[in-house]
């Protein structure tokens, strides 16, 4: 288990007589990309600004690297790094004035600082180049050159991929699994694009209604939500519904049925017995899209 660097304990939130958040809490340990996940309205955007100190907590605590954003905020925040969809640069500077800019809001980083960042984030072919010229992809991974200037060890990004090309929707994933390796950087992303959390993402945190309703590694959400269905190839499914009432044929050579492991001998033997020759037995992996609709009634997502 590596270090916890992002602590949420039992958070609310009220605004007025509205409960917005009800007793959220979640973990995000070093070398971690958690990708925070919910339908519409379901809180992603205020737990962030309950993390970030924008807001004010009800009730609850949030501890970043052992300090309490409320009895210690300037500690707490000092090794956060965060984007709220659109990095906020100077598009008619330089990319290597807008790094500049940031530098002197940090004390001791200087330019083998900003030198070094630049290569981190894979744009030293046009960092002197105006940013009014990037491409989004481009302008995001100098957002996040910014973000990370000052050595920060928790990265919170909400939206990061919005407008983005599937080029740069790839480059700021490589970039993000490539801060998390090699700077043991601890990251939160909330995003609406599932299939592309799916790619880089090792765990997930699923809020609905305001409350947390599953944190767990990704295969662990969608191996459960896929309800340990197995796939089963064999020579004719001609007899299969007679043998199993709660199979699912699917062809001619492949049926599904949801039988845990330790059932699956017994689905071998009564095809045997049958003279059904078997070729394969695949438990079935449906994709996160799919386990989230599945956990939040079909709701549909930011």
């Amino acid at each position: 288990m590596g270090n916890i660097v992002l602590k949420c304990d039992n958070l609310y939130k009220n605004f007025g007589k509205k409960e917005i958040l009800k007793n959220v809490s979640l973990e995000l340990e070093e070398s971690n990309i958690l990708g925070f996940i919910g339908p519409n309205g379901a809180g992603k955007t205020t737990t962030i600004k309950l993390i970030l100190g924008l807001q004010s907590i009800t009730a609850g605590n949030v501890s970043i690297n052992g300090y309490d954003i409320k009895k210690n905020f300037t500690k707490a925040i000092e090794r956060v790094g965060t984007i709220v969809e659109n990095p906020d640069l100077y598009m008619y500077l330089s990319g290597y004035d807008n790094l500049k800019v940031i530098s002197r809001m940090y004390k001791g980083i200087g330019k083998e600082r900003i030198e070094q960042v630049i290569d981190m984030v894979g744009l030293r072919n046009r960092i002197n180049d105006k940013v009014s010229k990037y491409s989004l992809g481009m302008r995001q991974r100098l957002g996040i050159a910014q973000a990370i200037m000052h050595k920060p060890n928790l990265l919170i990004l909400d939206e990061p991929n919005n407008g983005l090309d599937p080029e740069g929707i790839k480059d700021v994933r490589d970039l993000l699994v490539k801060l998390a390796k090699e700077e043991k950087m601890a990251i939160l992303i909330s995003s609406h694009n599932l299939a592309e959390l799916e790619n880089f993402c090792n765990k997930i945190c699923i809020i609905k209604g305001g409350e947390i309703i599953e944190t767990s590694d990704i295969k662990d959400i969608t191996g459960m939500a896929a309800g340990h269905v197995r796939v089963i190839e064999v020579n004719n499914t001609a007899r299969i519904t007679r043998l199993f009432s709660d199979a699912e044929v699917v062809d001619k050579t492949h049926f599904k049925i949801s039988v845990e492991k330790d059932g699956v001998p017994e689905i071998v033997k009564a095809l045997v017995e049958e003279g059904i020759s078997i070729y394969s037995v695949i438990e079935e992996e449906i994709s996160l899209e799919d386990a989230f609709l599945k956990k939040t009634g079909g709701n549909v997502i930011d």
